[in-house]
Parts: structure tokens; C-alpha cells; sequence
């Protein structure tokens, strides 16, 4: 049993795209606000943010064209390192790294969706776990209706962050808003500008999904690649659009001094309705990111068990969808108790520390994988070795600033990648592998 080949180029770049925006963008620019002292600085470094992101999307590109196969940064790592590191990523995102974003983001549709409907707060965790089963449902089904709602809600966030650049030009401008610092800030040093780069790149987090369902697209090796960099501009080109329509609305004072700078600069443009127009757009956002989720992930665990790494049984397609059925069962079931019991600060805390340890190895695997890749045709990092060595430097710093700044999470996280190593070698003595 193979998987089904049924996404073509604009279904992975809406792979991409749904996979990077989620609820970041509507909230975490007034983090950054608050740690810079110039608009110049807050653009400076959500472009900074978008050239981290495109540097890991270069590397991943030319990792997956050479190895487009289930399970993307599995592979790579497996390959690169050793197979227990592929194992631990694997261990890291079913119990840390993807769980735990979807938990967090579950709620937050559930808050929102809520909101928006006029109902009280106190069922979020209910609407979470059932929207959770609900799109598990469908990811069972098939890759291809997965893909279709993807590409729905997809369209319909870029269609809502398109929406609130345009209003930006329907009002006066905030006096200075491009050029006025604030007034009570102290000029902002490199740390602060690393410091404001954390939320940023959780924001910009969510391109490796593609490299995940490289097996179920029709071209890998002529999709992937496009796919990655197409779709990571397009969205460093929202997201820049979309502070300069948080600037120029609410002024740099008014985007710190908002936890909601969304929906501030919504009822600004919209008066009333300006608020429930950011609900639904934060709830249609997120309800796509959870799709996806679902959709490209449990590609991984499917890829482990095949290597005799994992539960057998998660090797199995299942007869009639071809989708890693039991991979989609188990993540959900985990991502739902992490939904019961978990709090969205805490859970951003460990999924960062994860995922940003394993960005740093897949990057930095490709200088040890790239001469084994021998097409004359094949895509290649551009600026390598400098543009890759970037990015590695900047996922050091990234972990070493979370494990400062969290560090409780963080040894909760690194004592469960540790319980991950004897998990791996009884599998490797069962004789599986």
C-alpha cells in the first residue's frame, strides 16, 4: 500500500502558507511593540523574522527534492545524524512540537469561535477537543478533503489579512506612525531586538510542513521547491503588510500598549463590527492551521514505524483513504488531552524549545548530506554555506533565549526527549529495525 498522489503545486503551497499563519500574526506584533523603540526596528525585525524563515526554507527545499519522501524532516534527520535522532524528533513533535501547537491553537478557535457566536467562554475546551475530532475525521477520509479545506481557509486568512491592509488606507494615519518612537522607551539594543524576534519566528514557524506529504504530491521534485519559497514570500509579504496596517493605524504607542492589536485597529476602521471581524478571522485561521495539523504531521509517525522505529501498526495505510490512519487517531487523541489539561502559555513555551532544537539539526544536516546529493538538475540553497550557517546560529540563539526565558518548560521538554532514548533502543532490540 502507497500513499495517494494527489496534491498538486497550489495545494502545497497552500501546505505552506496554512502551515506559517495561524494566530501569530493577529496577536504577537504588540510583543514585539513593546521590546522596540521605532517602527523603523519593528519592520526591521519582522523582515529579519521573514529572512530566517526563507533561509530554512531554501535548506528544506534542497532536502526535500533530494529525499522527497513521507516524513520530511524525519528523514533528513535520520539521515544526517543517526536514526535515534530522526526518533527523538519523531518522539518531540507526537508529545511536545505538534500536539502541543495544536492544543494551543484549539483554543484559541474555540475562544474566538465562541466569541464570535455570542457564547460564553466557559465550553472553549469542549469546542476544542470536538473541532479537533471533527477535522480528524476528515484527514481520516482522505488526503485530498484535507487538502480542500485547507485551501479553503487558507485563502479565506490571506483574504481576511488582505482585508485589514486595505482598511489601514481608509482612515487618517496615526501622526508619525512611520517615524515617531515611544515616548517612553529606552533605545532598543540587541538584545531587545533578539528578544522580539522569538514571537516572531513562531509566527513564521510552519513551512517543513509541506516536506511532510512530499509522497502525496503528484511532482515532488519540481513542487517542493517552488512550493517552499513561493509560498514563505508570500507570506513575509503579509506579514510586513499587515504591521505596516498595525502602524500606521494604532501608531507605534497604541500597537505596545494592545494585546488585541487586531481588533483595535479593526474597530478603528469598522467601528463595532471591527471586533467580531478579527474574531472570525482569528477562528477561520486557526481552524485552517488545525487542518493541517492533522493533514501533514502524522506523516512522520507513519515514517518511523515503517522504519521499525515505532509501533508497527502506524505503518499501515489504511485500505480504502491511504491515509496513515492510527497516526491520525494517536496525534489527535494526545493533542486532545494536552487541550484538557494544558495552558496556551506553558505549551508555546515547550513547543519552541522542541522545534527550534530540530530546525537547528535539519539545517544543519544539510552540510553533511549535501554531497551525497548527486542530480546535475537538482535545486540548491542559495548563499550556502553562509545562508544556512545563519540560520543554525540563529536556532541556537532561539533555544538558548527559551531556555532563559522558560526554563522549567525547557527541562520539562528536555527530560522528555531524554525518556525518548530507551524508547527507541527497545524497539531497536525487538529486531524490527
Amino acid at each position: 500500500m502507497v500513499f495517494r498522489r494527489a496534491l498538486g503545486p497550489f495545494d502545497a503551497t497552500m501546505v505552506v502558507i496554512g502551515g506559517i499563519i495561524g494566530s501569530g500574526i493577529f496577536i504577537n506584533p504588540y510583543l514585539v511593540a513593546r521590546l522596540l523603540d521605532t517602527p523603523a526596528l519593528v519592520l526591521a525585525a519582522w523582515a529579519t523574522g521573514g529572512a530566517v524563515a526563507l533561509a530554512g526554507a531554501f535548506s528544506y527545499a534542497e532536502l526535500g527534492q533530494a529525499m522527497p519522501r513521507a516524513g520530511g524532516q524525519y528523514v533528513y534527520l535520520r539521515e544526517a545524524w543517526h536514526p535515534l535522532v530522526g526518533f527523538l524528533y519523531g518522539w518531540a513533535l507526537l508529545f511536545m512540537i505538534e500536539t502541543g501547537a495544536m492544543a494551543a491553537v484549539a483554543i484559541t478557535f474555540a475562544q474566538y469561535a465562541l466569541k464570535l457566536a455570542g457564547a460564553p467562554p466557559t465550553s472553549a475546551r469542549f469546542v476544542a477537543v470536538a473541532t479537533i475530532a471533527l477535522l480528524s475525521a476528515v484527514n481520516y477520509v482522505g488526503v485530498k478533503p484535507g487538502s480542500r479545506v485547507l485551501n479553503v481557509f487558507v485563502v479565506l486568512k490571506v483574504a481576511a489579512l488582505a482585508a485589514i491592509v486595505a482598511f489601514a488606507w481608509t482612515v487618517p494615519a496615526s501622526p508619525g506612525w512611520l517615524t515617531a518612537g515611544r515616548a517612553d522607551a529606552t533605545p532598543s539594543g540587541a538584545l531587545a531586538f533578539g528578544a522580539a524576534l522569538i514571537p516572531i519566528l513562531f509566527a513564521y514557524g510552519g513551512w517543513q510542513n509541506a516536506n511532510y506529504v512530499a509522497e502525496e504530491m503528484r511532482d515532488p521534485v519540481r513542487h517542493l521547491p517552488r512550493s517552499l519559497i513561493v509560498g514563505t514570500l508570500a507570506v513575509v509579504a503579509i506579514y510586513l503588510l499587515v504591521n505596516v496596517a498595525y502602524l500606521r493605524t494604532l501608531g507605534l504607542d497604541g500597537l505596545a500598549a494592545t494585546m488585541t492589536p487586531a481588533a483595535d485597529a479593526a474597530a478603528r476602521w469598522l467601528g463595532s463590527s471591527g471586533e467580531r471581524f478579527v474574531a472570525a478571522a482569528i477562528a477561520v485561521s486557526t481552524f485552517g492551521f488545525l487542518d493541517l495539523a492533522i493533514l501533514a504531521p502524522t506523516r512522520v509517525y507513519y515514517a518511523m514505524a515503517a522504519d521499525g522505529a515505532f509501533v508497527p501498526a502506524l505503518a499501515r495505510l489504511h485500505p480504502r483513504f491511504q491515509t496513515p490512519a492510527l497516526a491520525i487517531v494517536l496525534q489527535s487523541a494526545w493533542a486532545i488531552v494536552l487541550a484538557l489539561t494544558g495552558e496556551y502559555g506553558d505549551l508555546l513555551d515547550t513547543v519552541v524549545f522542541a522545534d527550534w532544537i530540530f530546525f537547528g539539526l535539519t539545517v544543519g544536516g544539510l552540510f553533511l548530506l549535501r554531497r551525497r546529493f548527486t542530480s546535475p538538475d537538482r535545486f540548491r540553497t542559495p548563499g550556502y554555506p553562509w545562508l544556512p550557517g545563519f540560520f543554525v546560529a540563529v536556532a541556537v540563539a532561539v533555544v538558548f533565549s527559551t531556555v532563559r526565558a522558560a526554563p522549567l518548560r525547557s527541562l520539562v521538554g528536555a527530560g522528555l526527549l531524554l525518556v525518548g532514548i530507551p524508547v527507541y533502543y527497545a524497539f531497536a532490540r525487538s529486531g524490527a529495525r
